[in-house]
């Protein structure tokens, strides 16, 4: 498998040049972390944005804060997460205008994190055009692996950086909406924006 995948050597998978970080660390579900977040209303309820030192680590959406928290919490169950309305307030600016307009270019660092192929599918996402749709399909064409479709699926599901990873563009082969983290409906009004 770790051949079929295109590395080298099994030490390769493993790669911090690959993964961005190590796969402990990926596991360790943010220990040792001092995460900041805000949150703030937007026109499709509820968005937060979460930074670790590296740049953007997550950014939810929901109907309240609580919701938004509470997947925030899930995510970095092992963080310190300490709220921090102004420091993060040009952020929080940046991700809400980015929801008014996903087409808008968005500056801010990543801290990206998954598996090599995750990061392999959110790359990706991230070079699909804004109004364009891509299917699972397509997109697992795009990255050299035509049968992979469900793991792009997968994939899909895991990103937890709402809109700076577009995974709202992946519909399903006869153009319906697929299923979205952050709701099918916000996965619609998202489209029909980057369509207008």
């Amino acid at each position: 498998a770790v051949h079929g995948a295109g590395f080298g050597s099994a030490s390769g998978v493993y790669s911090e040049a690959v993964l961005g970080m190590a796969p402990g660390r990926v596991r360790a579900g943010g220990r040792g972390e001092s995460l900041r977040y805000a949150s703030a209303p937007c026109t499709l309820g509820r968005v937060l944005v979460a930074m670790s030192a590296q740049g953007v680590c997550a950014i939810e959406l929901g109907d309240d804060d609580e919701a938004v928290a509470t997947a925030l919490r899930a995510h970095f169950p092992h963080a310190d997460l300490q709220r921090d309305d102004s420091e993060l307030q040009a952020a929080l600016e940046a991700v809400v205008a980015l929801v008014d307009d996903p087409t808008a270019p968005f500056a801010l660092p990543l801290d990206v994190r998954g598996t090599a192929f995750q990061r392999k599918v959110w790359n990706a996402l991230r070079a699909v055009p804004p109004g364009a749709p891509v299917s699972y399909a397509a997109l697992a064409r795009t990255i050299g692996s035509p049968r992979a479709a469900q793991a792009v699926g997968a994939a899909c599901g895991a990103n937890r950086i709402a809109l700076a990873i577009p995974c709202h563009r992946v519909v399903r082969e006869d153009g319906d909406l697929a299923g979205y983290r952050w709701g099918v409906e916000r996965k619609r009004a998202l489209l029909e924006r980057e369509r207008a």
